[in-house]
């Protein structure tokens, strides 16, 4: 696949969920971006906002396996990820596999299982790998995980650990939509029970636009800025916790992802501002005190952006 051909596959994909979804051009972009990159998503917003429906209609435009699991407080690591389970006809133990073992995963709520359950889900979004009973099985590519968690929503849930949020290459926050969003999306949706997609891709084509993502170029100068903003957030005396050698390269492998789907066979700055929050804005930590001063990360990250220099 050339990259030509990616960004007209991106704009088929664009098209076919543009029926169903009403508004968030730029959310829908970078959930597809994140898929190209072989990357997960976490999907934040308050309920009734369309994260499962956007889920469910990407696994439908690309004809993808799609499993989704609702993560209730009760929910244990073998629910996920599957066991082994005893045949009594022939006396041995077969393995029952989880709805880990899927393209696109849907972890609704994520935040409401307990820590146990939650890191159930390490190996896989790191390792494309499943471990059970110490027997490793792999994970057929492509996979992403599309998590959701509710912003609001603090009793009976447990915050994902930073090592667990770190392993998600965007947050992208979604917002209620716009007055006419609103009133495009009941007339849309008016005598219709289920909104439903075209297939106009296969995993095949996710995995040639892959690589057709993969051979974009992205110069000196672009790495530079990249690091040069990493560096910024280390040293910014506001954070507790600033950007790890993990988001140099998540910047730099979605940005000529991003490059790509625009048709474009060199990655810019500007595809690093772009995606500079979606990437940055889950994994910095505040200062307590900075908190306390009403201070968010975003503020940080456009303030950074603005004080390091962009190349030309």
């Amino acid at each position: 696949m050339t990259v030509q051909e990616l960004s007209e596959l991106t704009a088929r994909v664009m098209a076919e969920i543009a029926h169903v979804i009403v508004g968030k051009r730029e959310i829908i972009e970078n959930v597809w971006v994140g898929l190209l990159s072989e990357g997960h998503v976490l999907l934040e917003g308050v309920p009734g906002i369309a994260k499962t429906l956007i889920a469910k209609s990407f696994a439908g435009t690309l004809g993808c396996q799609f499993k989704r699991i609702q993560f209730t407080p009760d929910l244990l690591p073998a629910d996920i990820l599957g066991s082994y389970v005893y045949n009594p006809v022939d006396g041995r133990f077969t393995i029952r596999r989880g709805p880990i073992f899927t393209n696109l995963l849907l972890a609704d709520e994520v935040n409401r299982a307990p820590p146990k359950t939650q890191s159930a889900l390490l190996e896989c979004m790191q390792e494309m790998q499943v471990t059970i009973e110490g027997n490793t099985f792999l994970l057929e590519p492509p996979f992403q995980v599309l998590a959701t968690q509710n912003p609001i929503e603090l009793e009976g849930t447990y915050p994902l650990p930073e090592a667990q949020i770190d392993r998600f290459l965007f947050k992208l926050e979604l917002g209620y939509p716009t007055e006419d969003e609103e009133l495009e999306m009941m007339a849309a949706r008016e005598g219709l029970s289920e909104p439903v997609v075209g297939n106009v891709a296969g995993p095949g084509s996710i995995l040639r636009a892959r690589e057709a993502a993969a051979r974009v170029h992205i110069g000196k100068e672009v790495k530079e800025y990249i690091r040069d903003l990493v560096f910024a957030t280390r040293r910014d005396s506001r954070l507790m916790l600033g950007a790890s050698p993990r988001v140099s390269l998540a910047l730099m492998k979605a940005s000529k992802t991003r490059a790509a789907t625009r048709g474009r066979d060199y990655a810019t700055p500007d595809d690093v501002k772009a995606l500079l929050h979606p990437v940055l804005c889950h994994r910095l930590i505040l200062k307590p005190e900075t908190e306390l001063e009403g201070l968010t990360a975003s503020k940080v990250i456009e303030e950074v952006a603005q004080q390091v220099k962009v190349p030309t």
